[in-house]
């Protein structure tokens, strides 16, 4: 039968290693996530659309993308692009807290609403320009982006903190290099390539208009 079990084994059977993270997984049902007529594919490790022409990112690849953030618990952490919530909610178990910005507000309420239905707290939903960031709530620890754009938007290196992680897809949008960036004295550095994935563009002021 599948459900969340059997999606954490698919997902530590890719190549994930973080024990919190595949606990997570195992925890959080991503049924609760997505729209109710695609209940049946939840647990299956594949991206599935949601409205405005955007899909939920593929789990095993949300998972790499947070793993490389290598979260302790103790951070404040930056999400770009909610979604329904599911990958939210594993950032919210995985560390101090978590603001999520979205574009489209009906996904924020949506999310929202999944969210608080899951007991999880440590999160607030904003929807609004995440190219922008959320200076009132900086620095943070880490910063997650879930869409594409050639480069990180100057705001979310700004808000970053010192030694603070950052893993964005790198491309102009459906064929881009997931990366690793770290925070250091003379600004952003490349750490490593994370994975090859196909997004969604990243909107707003900092990036496609």
């Amino acid at each position: 039968m599948s459900g969340p079990e059997s999606l954490a084994r698919v997902i530590a059977a890719s190549g994930v290693r973080d024990t919190r993270l595949v606990e997570a997984l195992r925890v959080t049902p991503r049924a609760g996530f997505v729209p109710p007529d695609l209940v049946r594919w939840a647990y299956t490790d594949r991206p599935l659309p949601i409205p405005h022409g955007q899909v939920t990112t593929q789990p095993s690849l949300s998972a790499k993308m947070i793993e490389a953030l290598d979260l302790t618990g103790a951070e404040r952490v930056l999400e770009i692009g909610t979604g329904y919530g599911f990958q939210t909610a594993l950032l919210a178990r995985l560390s101090r807290f978590v603001y999520s910005v979205e574009r489209f507000p009906d996904f924020a309420a949506t999310a929202r609403q999944h969210l608080a239905s899951h007991g999880i707290e440590n999160v607030e939903v904003i929807a609004g320009d995440g190219t922008r960031g959320l200076p009132d709530h900086a620095p943070y620890g880490a910063v997650l982006v879930s869409a594409a754009f050639t480069s990180v938007p100057p705001p979310l290196v700004e808000q970053l903190a010192a030694g603070g992680r950052l893993v964005q897809p790198i491309g102009s949008g459906g064929e881009e290099m997931v990366m690793l960036f770290e925070k250091g004295t003379e600004g952003l550095e490349h750490r490593h390539t994370v994975i090859g994935a196909h997004f969604v563009r990243l909107y707003g002021a900092h990036a496609f208009r």
